[in-house]
């Protein structure tokens, strides 16, 4: 049964400085968290084979490297449903303050690893360790910098508001790639035995600046307004699973033309890149600063065309374009000429980022305060055990069997009609049926239980 409370909005003032506190809190923490993710997927695809699995060939210690990430893919969804649970219970604000924490620590630590040569078998055992750390933070991570964002913002402005989180995405692959690239070209022959370790010692510094913009933003008013009515879940995320499964499946199967084609532009793409084209590192690396860099301007455009339009037809669109790129964008990269291979790493991140600006809102829109943060985790995070953590792999063992990028392409396509079959299929926003007010945070007018029973005091 839904249970409708009085409306509370805070002083203008104090509510617009908040709201500023709470967009900036989430955007630098998620992109520093992002920062920390993505810097190990261009080390695996550039230093781990050699570092932590030497003696093999080439093919066999970069899947043993990308099978690495793929484990923090996997552990992403576990920190979804731990950090769903305190989200959902306890806030959103001290809840971030772990899982940047819990990310920023296991970075650092990355850094100081010893390689196979030194540590023998202990070495990629301490590394998948690590990574499973990274895995469980940032899968905590998004729901929290999404909904203390959205829930600060203004109802017809949820994508739009929703979009600044999503832009840890750009934030942190600009900044991952940038700091490599920085190190490749100071330590040049030396980056594979210190230089690559800098920019993960650097993690610590930002954990810092992270923690000193979050700690002064305030919880949530969405979520002081549950805890207010006494409608905290005992179990959110069991409730979540038990009452809207549907939302929570169609969640991840919606991001599979999203996230599984990403991972291969942006990490799969260097090993693609410099082996079987031969394009230098140095070019792919600067070629994906800029698509991150152009990123920065079309996530947060398109989450606000997602408010003029609608969610599902922007998001949609960005689906068919990701499918219709699937075979120009290897072809690209395939001759070999500069401005072609920039062009395909550009074009495919724009296609992306026609997904990522309105995702969140589209995710989160279907699920009631109360059992928000377990449910948009969830939903976005399984989309790593299906999607993101698995398309490396897949991608080099088609390399690895046919020599071609034909059947890579076919997996994009794939994962483009899965996708557009979930967003089909992805039931009606819970939110959208009340009333639509412009001022005031988004979700201040209620504290629903999605058919569940709130907590008892």
């Amino acid at each position: 049964m839904t249970t409708r409370v009085p409306r509370q909005v805070p002083p203008a003032a104090p509510q617009r400085g908040q709201r500023s506190r709470a967009v900036i809190a989430s955007t630098v923490g998620t992109a520093i968290e992002w920062y920390d993710f993505f810097l190990y997927g261009t080390a695996a695809a550039l230093v781990f084979p050699d570092l932590f699995f030497p003696g093999h060939t080439p093919y066999v210690g970069a899947l043993a490297s990308f099978g690495t990430q793929a484990v923090g893919f996997a552990a992403r969804p576990v920190g979804a449903a731990i950090f769903g649970h305190i989200g959902d219970r306890v806030g959103r604000k001290a809840t971030l303050v772990v899982t940047l924490l819990m990310m920023g620590i296991s970075t650092f630590l990355m850094g100081l690893l010893p390689g196979y040569s030194t540590l023998g078998i202990a070495a990629p055992v301490l590394l998948v360790l690590l990574r499973i750390i990274q895995g469980i933070g940032v899968g905590g991570e998004w729901g929290g910098s999404v909904l203390l964002s959205m829930e600060w913002g203004e109802r017809r402005r949820r994508g739009f508001m929703t979009s600044w989180p999503q832009l840890g995405v750009p934030l942190g692959l600009l900044a991952s790639t940038g700091m490599v690239n920085l190190m490749d070209s100071t330590a040049g022959d030396d980056f594979d035995s210190w230089g690559w370790r800098v920019p993960f010692l650097a993690s610590i510094v930002l954990v810092g600046i992270g923690l000193y913009v979050r700690l002064r933003v305030m919880e949530s008013p969405v979520f002081d307004e549950v805890k207010r009515t006494r409608a905290v879940v005992r179990m959110p995320v069991l409730q979540v699973l038990r009452e809207q499964p549907r939302e929570v499946l169609t969640s991840a199967f919606v991001r599979l033309s999203e996230q599984a084609p990403f991972y291969l532009f942006i990490t799969f793409v260097l090993t693609y890149g410099t082996e079987q084209v031969g394009l230098s590192r140095q070019d792919l690396l600067d070629d994906t600063m800029v698509a991150a860099a152009i990123g920065l301007v079309g996530v947060p455009f398109w989450g606000y065309v997602s408010d003029l339009v609608g969610r599902r037809l922007v998001y949609g669109a960005g689906i068919v374009c990701v499918g219709a790129f699937a075979f120009p964008y290897f072809s690209l990269l395939d001759t070999a000429d500069s401005g072609l291979v920039l062009l395909a790493i550009v074009l495919s991140l724009f296609f992306h980022d026609m997904q990522y600006g309105p995702q969140a809102a589209l995710i989160a829109e279907g699920f009631e305060a109360n059992l928000r943060y377990s449910g948009a985790g969830l939903g976005y995070q399984l989309a790593s055990v299906i999607a993101g953590g698995p398309a490396p792999l897949i991608a080099a063992a088609i390399l690895e069997d046919t020599g071609s990028s034909t059947g890579i392409s076919w997996y994009i396509l794939g994962c483009c009609v899965a996708a557009l079959i979930a967003l089909v299929m992805m039931p009606k926003p819970h939110l959208m049926t009340l009333p639509q007010e412009d001022d005031g945070p988004a979700g201040t007018d209620t504290a629903t239980s999605s058919g569940g029973t709130p907590e008892k005091a």
